[in-house]
């Protein structure tokens, strides 16, 4: 499956900003998908997860209530609502696929080439 993430930019602290995720492939239904970021000079890190009917959704705890992750398997997207946005936000976000139920990168198969997200104070 190949993925193209988009919807980044540059947003004030407390805007809001959605990003999307388009996945090729038949067997997109069939994966779960997540969504991550990494800010300069750091890990990349767990932001979102959806298992594949998307009756389960998981998020780290930076964006607990603020972030709402969802997909639309007819169309083949995923996406982050991302809302009252921080400074700490700011990282380029990536969407990744085939993990049941994954917190690490390690656990999925695919990825996007990211979207940048700037949130200034």
């Amino acid at each position: 499956v190949q993925l193209q993430a988009s919807g980044g930019g540059l947003v004030q602290a407390g805007d809001s900003l959605k990003l999307s995720c388009a996945a090729s492939g038949r067997a997109f239904s069939s994966y779960g998908m997540g969504w991550f970021r990494q800010a300069p000079g750091q890990q990349r890190e767990f932001v979102a997860g959806i298992t594949w009917s998307g009756s389960t959704k998981y998020y780290a705890d930076s964006v607990k209530g603020r972030f709402t992750i969802s997909r639309d398997n007819a169309k083949n997207m995923v996406y982050l609502q991302m809302n009252s946005l921080k400074s700490e936000d700011t990282a380029i976000y990536y969407c990744a696929a085939d993990a049941v139920y994954g917190l690490t990168s390690t656990q999925y198969n695919y990825w996007g080439q990211g979207t940048l997200v700037t949130v200034s104070s």
